[in-house]
């Protein structure tokens, strides 16, 4: 293998590796996903896979009019539900008049670090989900049982903000899902499980909920817990033609301000863009990235 100027093995570029890895065929486009915030975080996570942080303008925040352009698209296609994501969501300025519209015509959920709902927000948000025949979700990233372990990934200060936000949204009747990493120690054990759920139940949600996510080893995570191997790729023959159903890219795409993407893990990879609208991205696209991968082994998919 070809090594970087740091020491480091360099990885094979999407390009390189389409020609042995198999394709995955879009079956049907049930789920849109958007980078609503680009790269803009007000956190620098030392496990994002996107490598978000105040600073990264590798995407920049998506507006009311971009968004509006690719649900009446989505809607064309058969969309059924929409993620938004960043970065942090709710840095975008119009996150609320986004849910708004997206609201009228389907289902929500917003992945979000939950340091900007504060009570007024929360009002907001329950206001927008009572108007709207469909459901509004809130997701809030934690990766820790407490403030020591969490903080040393998310940053100071990060874990008694969060549990503070959510008591704001468990106020106006917001029961949000609380999504952690497997950076986080037994998190996907049983009884790592129970220790997220008693905590949520401290803060007076009688029914928590809890998704856990694998971590994928690209962006920061590369940096922290070190990259995929050689060994950790897709080759032909190696995913089935009728095993496509746990590959989220099989009924996903990921909107961004430059274009459409093939998931939400690929956006920093140049090969990952499809094309310019969801009609040009509706072909088949190999399993060629070390991601892919793990959303393989793991059967990841970021829905709820």
């Amino acid at each position: 293998m070809a090594v970087a100027e740091s020491g480091s093995p360099s990885i094979p570029s999407i390009q390189s590796m389409s020609s042995i890895a198999p394709r995955v065929e879009l079956r049907s486009l049930d789920t849109l996903w958007f980078q609503v915030a680009g790269t803009l975080c007000n956190l620098a996570c030392t496990h994002c896979f996107v490598s978000c942080s105040p600073t990264n303008h590798t995407h920049e925040h998506m507006t009311l009019e971009q968004v509006e352009g690719y649900l009446r698209e989505a809607a064309e296609l058969g969309v059924k539900e929409y993620y938004f994501t960043g970065g942090e969501a709710f840095l975008n300025p119009q996150m609320e008049a986004i849910l708004e519209a997206t609201l009228r015509v389907g289902p929500a959920s917003v992945l979000t670090n939950g340091l900007l709902l504060d009570p007024q927000r929360c009002q907001r948000l329950k206001a927008l989900a009572d108007a709207s025949d469909y459901s509004l979700d809130i997701r809030i990233s934690l990766d820790g049982y407490d403030a020591e372990s969490n903080d040393a990934i998310r940053g100071p200060g990060t874990f008694e903000r969060v549990l503070e936000n959510i008591r704001h949204l468990h106020a106006v009747g917001i029961n949000p899902v609380l999504t952690v990493t497997e950076v986080c120690e037994d998190a996907g054990s049983a009884a790592g499980k129970e220790r997220f759920f008693a905590l949520l139940r401290g803060l007076g949600l009688d029914k928590p909920r809890l998704k856990v996510l694998p971590v994928f080893h690209i962006g920061a995570e590369a940096e922290r817990g070190g990259a995929y191997e050689s060994w950790q790729r897709l080759r032909e023959g190696e995913v089935a033609a009728d095993d496509w159903e746990h590959l989220q890219c099989s009924s996903c795409r990921m909107v961004t301000d430059q274009g459409v993407w093939v998931c939400p893990i690929l956006v920093n990879e140049p090969g990952g863009r499809m094309g310019e609208q969801l009609a040009d991205t509706l072909d088949t696209f190999p399993l060629d990235h070390p991601a892919c991968w793990t959303c393989h082994v793991e059967g990841v998919s970021c829905k709820t």
